[in-house]
């Protein structure tokens, strides 16, 4: 397998410490890419499930934070900006572990001179601000989709059905109020980054990986390593394309771009 050289690698809703998280995948993706810069754009590990007892931590969910630790030591720029189900690290920001830097907030600039707000985005996400029993009982009934999801997966082999097929987003792609709610989050984001002066946003949160334009100003979603297997990367011109790496696609395919 080829390694790419890319400028930045962005990643979000990793999901460690649970039975959903696909760290095998993150680290194939991982193998197949070295960077200049890593961004952990939150809900890298989730404490919500760990403090519910729910632990699961795999032998490749170690590997993938040895290797986060190695590529900081080494000389990659490696960021972490605490997401909404690992939030207790936010009182960390600013403090550096293992070449590590934690910050709340970051603005990027690509190769081409773009400025790009890195954020996780739970702010902009009202259930989670103000309604935290009903944010928890949504992500109970996420990672039940996500759990039937692997039956479906296995069933979809077994019958030789080609391509990758998710429960999950189908679910948001059909229910009215999801598919509001991912709007509503965009142009709250992109109303954050407008007001802070830069050319576009890249967050996570919300699972639904994404590239576009939104009034001028560029959108840029990781999606998750738990359902839709994604991550942005920034190419040495500073190009931004949204990668999907799951099951059906053990080699990296492009999805959407932005020049």
């Amino acid at each position: 397998m080829n390694t790419k050289i890319v400028r930045s690698i962005f990643l979000s809703d990793i999901h460690l410490g649970t039975k959903a998280c696909q760290a095998h995948h993150l680290l194939d993706f991982l193998k197949s890419y070295t960077s200049e810069h890593v961004f952990l754009l939150g809900d890298i590990v989730d404490l919500w499930s760990m403090s519910r007892g729910a632990v699961h931590w795999s032998e490749a969910q170690n590997t993938f934070v040895q290797k986060m630790l190695r590529r900081a030591r080494h000389g990659e720029k490696v960021i972490f900006i605490p997401g909404n189900h690992d939030e207790a690290l936010r009182e960390y920001v600013g403090a550096i572990f293992g070449n590590i830097l934690v910050e709340h907030e970051h603005i990027h600039t690509a190769a081409d001179g773009k400025r790009y707000l890195l954020l996780h985005g739970d702010e902009f996400d009202q259930v989670t601000r103000h309604h935290r029993w009903i944010a928890v009982l949504g992500d109970k009934a996420y990672d039940l989709l996500v759990s039937l999801n692997h039956y479906l997966s296995w069933l979809r082999r077994t019958l030789k059905r080609p391509g990758y097929w998710s429960l999950a987003g189908y679910a948001k792609r059909k229910v009215k109020t999801a598919v509001s709610f991912i709007f509503n989050f965009e142009d709250a984001v992109i109303h954050h980054a407008r007001e802070k002066g830069v050319d576009g946003a890249i967050c996570g949160h919300i699972h639904w990986p994404m590239m576009k334009t939104i009034d001028g100003m560029q959108y840029l979603n990781c999606g998750d390593w738990v359902d839709s297997c994604t991550a942005i990367v920034e190419h040495l011109d500073g190009r931004m394309e949204l990668i999907v790496w799951n099951e059906a696609a053990m080699n990296p395919a492009p999805i959407l771009a932005l020049t």
